[in-house]
Parts: structure tokens; sequence; C-alpha cells
């Protein structure tokens, strides 16, 4: 839990949970845009989590944080970076330095913010001389989650340096740094989802272009992140959503062609330059692309979306157990965890981890985050069931 921003749990439902288990702890929304809570080192021991996010040891003050009101009329804290404005209607919207252009916004009664702003949305550049300023209007990387809402400034690798090898001195849990290095992802934040889409099959040539343009910053980050972390922290995340429920965006061809020697020569990067292992976060229906990514250098995958097509566990552990981790697919947020029954959710913990860490490879986690729904009563359920697995196993 929180380990990542796609392993972690909405602030709402921390914000109950915390109150469920009459701890009086501040809810710290670390990732802005989706909402998600900073969870307490109270909360990860009481639930035995083994991962934490590097990202954790900054903002570590009071004073870098805010008050304010969630959606649910809660309280909460927001990083004092960010800064949304309040429209007439109740909505919160961000904006560019100029204050002319709408970044993104969340409307009334939601949980989340949506991207408005998409640069590339008319067609490509002649040339990507003004990309880097327009990636950086982009809310994904304007305001980004911790520890890269300091990537500005000056000594920021020094001081990631420096608070990692903390991390490491104090826990004895694993670390995890996320670091992005999207690639089809920033295609559609660029140029809008219908229109990237669209790309893949009539305009690959300039897809391509872009995507080189891409992989030259990602590897300067990933040259940094090595030379500071990379001695120390064990895990790092790559993101890029590939699939939607009902298989992946492309077909495995344009895949093969146009991302995975991109995302081998980040993988190859990282097993060069460090010791940490590499993780790919992606949604949705990507076990046909799965065979290509694990050749690209992928070890580990994330949230392992058991509800799409051609994902579910038994099928997964059969064909790519052998050669890669899983990390979530332990229960299903929708129908199960929300929802569900005590024994319901019980009983789908125990199946899953049954399937899952047969012979190892399997790291616990739900399909995605635990979202505003779940009710605090299913999350102590949940992670009682995990703990009684685990007893299980090891007394076998």
């Amino acid at each position: 839990m929180g380990a990542t921003p796609s392993s972690g749990i909405s602030a709402i439902a921390y914000s109950n949970l915390v109150k469920r288990l009459g701890k009086d702890l501040p809810v710290l929304i670390y990732d802005v845009v989706q909402q998600l809570a900073q969870p307490d080192d109270v909360v990860l021991d009481l639930f035995g989590v083994d991962v934490i996010d590097v990202g954790r040891a900054f903002d570590d003050r009071p004073e870098d944080w805010y008050p304010v009101r969630m959606a649910n009329g809660a309280k909460a804290f927001y990083p004092k970076k960010f800064r949304p404005a309040l429209l007439p209607d109740g909505a919160w919207a961000t904006y560019d330095d100029d204050g002319l252009r709408m970044l993104s916004k969340m409307p009334v009664g939601a949980t989340f913010f949506d991207q408005t702003y998409f640069p590339y949305v008319d067609g490509y550049p002649d040339t990507y001389e003004g990309l880097d300023a327009e990636m950086g209007r982009i809310l994904w990387s304007r305001d980004v989650h911790s520890p890269w809402n300091h990537a500005g400034e000056a000594d920021f690798y020094r001081r990631l340096r420096e608070k990692t090898l903390q991390l490491r001195q104090q826990t004895d849990k694993a670390l995890m740094i996320v670091c992005g290095c999207n690639l089809f992802e920033w295609g559609t934040f660029l140029r809008r989802m219908d229109n990237f889409l669209m790309d893949l099959l009539c305009e690959p040539d300039q897809v391509a272009r872009l995507l080189d343009e891409l992989l030259k910053r990602h590897l300067a980050t990933l040259e940094k992140v090595c030379a500071a972390v990379g001695d120390t922290a064990d895990i790092i995340r790559f993101g890029d959503d590939l699939g939607m429920t009902t298989g992946p965006f492309m077909s495995a061809e344009t895949y093969r062609q146009l991302f995975k020697p991109r995302h081998k020569i980040l993988c190859d990067y990282v097993k060069s330059h460090s010791r940490m292992h590499t993780f790919i976060h992606s949604c949705g229906s990507i076990s046909k692309l799965m065979p290509d990514l694990i050749e690209a250098g992928i070890e580990i995958f994330n949230p392992v979306q058991t509800n799409s097509r051609d994902m579910s566990p038994e099928f997964l552990k059969r064909e790519f157990g052998k050669d890669c981790t899983f990390w979530g697919g332990g229960i299903e947020n929708v129908g199960t965890l929300n929802t569900g029954s005590r024994e319901q959710i019980r009983d789908q913990v125990f199946e899953r981890m049954e399937i899952f860490s047969a012979a190892g490879g399997f790291v616990f986690n739900t399909v995605h985050n635990i979202l505003p729904d779940v009710p605090p009563e299913n999350v102590l359920t949940l992670f009682e069931a995990v703990a009684d697995f685990n007893k299980q196993y090891s007394k076998a």
C-alpha cells in the first residue's frame, strides 16, 4: 500500500480507514492528480507492508503541507507547491504560469484531476525545440508526486541520494523509485488518445520521431537516477498503460516495431548501470504483449488487471510465471473489495495468493489503487486475509 501511485489508496478511503482504526493521523495527498494518500508508517507496519516509495522521504515537515477539504468534506493536506484554483461552480482547476491555459480540472464531487490541455492535438510540430516546455504543462509532469515535485531544484539528485541512503539505514523494507519513462502514454498526453491511436497506423514515422525525442529525455533522467540511487533502491518503476479491458491498444506487431526496441534500451540501461529490478505499470489486457515486454527486460508486472480478457490468474501464472513477477491481481477492486462480503474478500484473496505465489514470483497487491468507495472494514479484512494466508504458508 502506497509504494507506487498505481498500488496505493485514495485519500478518501485512507481517511475513512484511519478513522476506523481510531488513529489521529494526517491525510497527506502526495499524488494530487489521482488524489492518493501517503500512508503513515503506523499503517504500513500494522498491515505488514514490505515496500516504500523513496519519495516519502521528501516533504517530511508539517510546513511542507497545507490543509484542504476533500470531496467528501474530510480534512486533508496538499503539498505546498500545489495550488489549484477554485472555480465558480465549485470545481478545481490548474492553469499555466501565465493563467491563459487550463491544464487540468477536477469537477464538483470528483476524486481526481482530468487533463484538459493537449499541446499537439492539431498535429506534430516541425521541430521539438519546445517539447520540454510542453511536457512541463502536462498534469502528470507539472503536478507530479514526490520526489519528482522537487526535481527542478538545483540539489535534487544529491538530496535524492542522501534521503534514499537514510531510508536504507532506517528500514528493512524494499525501496521503490518511480521513474515514469512512459512512451505510449506520453504520445496520448501530447496528441490526445484518439489522435495517437490513429497515428500508430497512419503516421508511424511521426510516432517514431516523437518516441526518439522522448527516449533521449528518459535516458538523460535514467542516467541521473541510476547514479543517485542505483546502488541503493531495489526497484525502478516504469509506466505505460498498453491495454484496454478487451486487449492491447495495438497489435503485437505495432508494439514490436515502435515500442519494444525503446523499452529494451531503457531496461538495458538500468541493468547495466544499477542493481535495480525493472517494474512496469500497465493497465488492461496485455498478455499478448507480455512475451515481448519480458524480452525487452521487464521483470515485474503491475497491476495485473485480472478482470480483463486473457488475464486470468491461472493463465498468467501458467504462461509467464517462470519469467516474471506479478505485483498485483490479488483482489478485484470492483465487485469484490468495494462491495463484497467478508467471506468473498477472504476467499478471493486466498484463491489468488494460492495461484500467484506458487513457486514464488508474487507481490500481493490489489488490482490498482484502493478507491474511495471501498469501506474501511473491507480494507481491514483484506490485509487480515493476507496475513492469515502467510501464516498458513509459513507453517506449511
